[in-house]
């Protein structure tokens, strides 16, 4: 599995945890839902920004977000 599809999975499920739509996590990054949706697929890479960002959001870090570490939490 590649970078992009862990980095997918585990923001599907961090999201999921907090019960908020894709809608609702476009809105927050200023991107559509459709554009979301493909993050999570690993469709689309992401900038660093928009990383730091997610890993912000969901109280996590950037490794985990991209299956460098099990470890949520630096």
């Amino acid at each position: 599995m590649d970078t992009l599809q862990i980095m997918g999975i585990r923001l599907k499920a961090l999201r999921k945890e907090r019960r908020i739509y894709q809608r609702e996590m476009g809105d927050m990054l200023g991107v559509t839902q459709g554009h979301y949706l493909k993050i999570e697929k690993g469709e689309i890479n992401i900038s660093a920004l928009t990383l730091c960002t997610l890993a912000r959001y969901f109280e996590v870090s950037a490794d985990y977000l991209l299956g460098l570490t099990e470890e949520r939490k630096p």
